[in-house]
């Protein structure tokens, strides 16, 4: 009973939150954006609502809780090709240890091309370039604390840079699954991501000459004044159930609502159909009843294949729309040994 209670405070903590949110936007104010884009093939195949899905190296992005799931070693790769020659990559290993819980590292690098500096002096570029990007980095660990009740934490550095600038902070994930023995399988999660430090620039380009008194070439360094911008903060709760499971057949419905620190609260939903436990067939629908969303439809398909009776390979493709910007692709590989 204790442990359906921890997931109904972290329900009722998103739905606190969402109420003093209500009809209030703050888009652009939060630092660290790339935090937002979803990792997995597989999870955004889902249409994003993998909060009671999880159960594998990329849980943790979405649900910590999720790894504790996985009873081997595994280790995971995701690439994104974003919109305006943006990337970003994911790795993560995770290993289960016996009577302990399951431990993992995680990193994800956002890159992009590099850009003329313009100034309005010389707005066709200085003949310098410049370039920006971001890094998060942790670790992570999950524990089945009974059959059915497991909970997980992430702990992680973040960064980002453009230029001669950099700003940083530290941050934890929080996630809880619950197994109900009801239609197969019924889950119920809630995940708290991004909960951490403000973030403020700083570096060389942000120091100016300002002069003191009215004597010429009285001059001393100053630092501008920087503001500080919370991390994005995320709030998921989401739903699960394999309501198809028989011989070689599973069919899992998913959803999930969330309630970001910088926008509007969304849905996600999705629908997963495995076969033989080696092919997969996913879509789903992503931001339903987010105000001035450009995201909807996305379709996921995945493989997975044993090459030795001890290594299983797991390859994951996913297509987003996004409606007049341009679609995402995305692609995964795996391994479990």
């Amino acid at each position: 009973m204790r442990h359906i209670k921890l997931v109904l405070l972290l329900i009722i903590a998103f739905s606190l939150s969402s109420v003093q949110a209500q009809n209030l936007a703050k888009t652009a104010t939060t630092a660290a954006q790339f935090l937002k884009i979803g990792v997995s093939p597989r999870a955004i195949g889902m249409g994003g609502a993998f909060t009671a899905t999880s159960d594998d190296v990329s849980s943790m992005y979405w649900n910590p809780a999720g790894i504790s799931q996985n009873n081997s070693r595994s280790a995971y790769f995701n690439h994104v090709e974003w919109f305006a020659d943006v990337q970003l990559d994911f790795a993560g290993v995770t290993s289960h240890i016996p009577s302990l819980g399951t431990v993992g590292m995680f990193v994800t690098v956002m890159t992009m091309d590099e850009m003329l500096v313009r100034t309005i002096e010389k707005p066709e570029g200085t003949g310098e370039y410049f370039n920006a990007g971001g890094l998060t980095a942790g670790i992570s660990f999950a524990r089945n604390l009974t059959d059915n009740f497991s909970i997980g934490f992430n702990a992680k550095y973040v960064t980002e840079y453009i230029w001669n600038e950099s700003a940083s902070g530290f941050a934890i994930d929080i996630g809880t699954m619950y197994k109900i023995p009801v239609l197969n399988e019924f889950r119920l999660a809630a995940s708290i991501s991004n909960f951490g430090t403000k973030m403020k620039l700083e570096g060389r380009d942000i120091i100016t000459l300002k002069q003191v008194g009215t004597e010429t070439g009285n001059f001393i360094n100053t630092n501008l004044e920087m503001d500080e911008y919370d991390l994005p903060l995320v709030f998921r709760v989401g739903v699960a159930a394999d309501v198809v499971k028989f011989e070689d057949n599973i069919f899992t419905v998913a959803i999930d609502a969330v309630h970001p620190n910088d926008h509007y609260e969304y849905v996600n939903t999705g629908v997963e159909y495995t076969w033989n436990e080696m092919l997969s067939v996913r879509a789903g629908y992503k931001s339903l009843f987010e105000v001035d969303t450009q995201q909807g439809l996305t379709l996921g398909l995945g493989l997975n294949y044993r090459l030795l009776s001890t290594i299983k390979v797991q390859i994951d493709y996913a297509y987003q729309d996004f409606g007049r910007l341009t679609e995402v692709h995305y692609l995964g590989m795996g391994v479990k040994f």
